[in-house]
């Protein structure tokens, strides 16, 4: 292959390259584009550039710089793939954490599982769990991704408390006892 090749590594001969029967294709036949059809592609392509330079800048500094999230946004805890743990334990006499039968001895999620669809908020029966707007969930080391009884039992942020502060709807009248017709 070295005798082949010329000066820099280019083949003496063209040729040389293609595969039998295949020769040099032809020359383009016509007209060749002038300086004038270069300049105006050169130009187009300065119109665009400046059109974009003159834009304003939409990119969001991330992390200094947050883009408002929803209300309804849900970042934080039945569960689809089991990553809440509770170990429940009886309420003694001489031992009594809650007005319950029973009480939640070990309660844990492991967020490394969660898949914040929001069920266990749903299913929750005394607004216990809470999915906040938070969703920068990331740290150096998995066990802070388990989050104990401990933990969750932190402060509120002001926004979800006061959230959690509304007064429910009302709920209509239940229907009077004995069913059927009421006429007077």
């Amino acid at each position: 292959m070295a005798d082949e090749e010329g000066e820099q590594g280019k083949p003496k001969d063209p040729t040389a390259l293609r595969g039998p029967g295949e020769g040099v294709p032809p020359a383009p036949k016509g007209k060749r584009p002038g300086v004038a059809a270069d300049v105006g592609a050169l130009a187009t392509g300065l119109r665009t550039t400046l059109g974009e330079f003159f834009r304003p800048v939409v990119t969001t500094m991330y992390p200094e710089d947050k883009t408002p999230r929803s209300e309804r946004y849900r970042g934080r805890h039945y569960c689809p793939v089991g990553c809440i743990l509770v170990i429940a334990a009886e309420n003694t006499d001489e031992n009594r954490v809650s007005p319950g039968e029973r009480y939640a001895k070990t309660y844990e999620i492991n967020m490394l599982r969660c898949i914040f669809c929001g069920y266990c908020e749903d299913a929750c029966p005394v607004q216990a769990i809470v999915l906040g707007p938070e969703y920068e969930l990331s740290d150096t080391s998995r066990e802070k991704f388990i989050y104990t009884k401990e933990k969750l039992l932190e402060p509120l942020p002001p926004d979800v408390e006061a959230r959690l502060g509304a007064a429910p709807p009302p709920h209509p009248d239940p229907p009077p006892k004995g069913g059927g017709n009421t006429r007077p």
